[in-house]
């Protein structure tokens, strides 16, 4: 197994969070290939479907949408996470957002044939997508009610306690769009 299967080995472990049902993963493994993105490639458009499910190993995706010309971030998904276009992805609809690598990216990435074969036949991958999904619930749950409770400012600082290396990964006008708060409002927050 080579360092980069053994990242997304060890990923698909602590999300499977079983011991026996671990004998399943060199088997997700192989359903899954190698895709570069480089810095502002897409893996979707809005209005195309979203042909992956992917694993980044490496790198960053912006989830966007565009509003009357203006693209706000909904989502960064980050390295050694899953992502997609889900609702497009699974139901083979035009996707209502972009995602775009924000540096380069090194993915696995799963088709819908490959990815519905291994939910009926792998009880690992059923496993996977069951807490994968179960913990997405939380962490929207999470940023909702943060971004109701929390001062831009504590929201500004708990991404960073969480997540210190997107400072030096992602422009900060994307992380603005991220919290909900103006560049102009983030700019003073980190003079703070």
């Amino acid at each position: 197994m080579n360092s980069s299967s053994k990242k997304f080995n060890n990923y698909l472990k602590k999300i499977i969070d079983t011991n026996s049902l671990e004998h399943y993963i060199p088997n997700i493994i192989k359903c899954f290939t190698n895709l570069h993105l480089s810095k502002n490639q897409y893996l979707v458009e809005r209005g195309k479907v979203c042909t992956y499910f992917c694993y980044i190993e490496e790198g960053v995706l912006q989830h966007s949408i565009d509003i009357e010309g203006e693209y706000k971030t909904t989502y960064l998904a980050l390295e050694n996470t899953s992502t997609s276009a889900l609702k497009s992805f699974k139901q083979n609809l035009p996707s209502r957002k972009n995602i775009k690598a924000l540096c380069d990216c090194s993915l696995w990435v799963i088709d819908l044939k490959k990815f519905n074969e291994l939910l009926g036949n792998n009880q690992g991958f059923q496993k996977f997508y069951h807490n994968l999904i179960e913990n997405q619930i939380f962490l929207i749950d999470d940023y909702r009610i943060n971004l109701l409770i929390l001062s831009p400012e504590e929201r500004y600082n708990q991404l960073i306690e969480n997540n210190s290396n997107l400072l030096q990964q992602i422009p900060l006008h994307y992380l603005a769009s991220f919290l909900g708060i103006s560049s102009r409002h983030m700019s003073r927050i980190r003079k703070k």
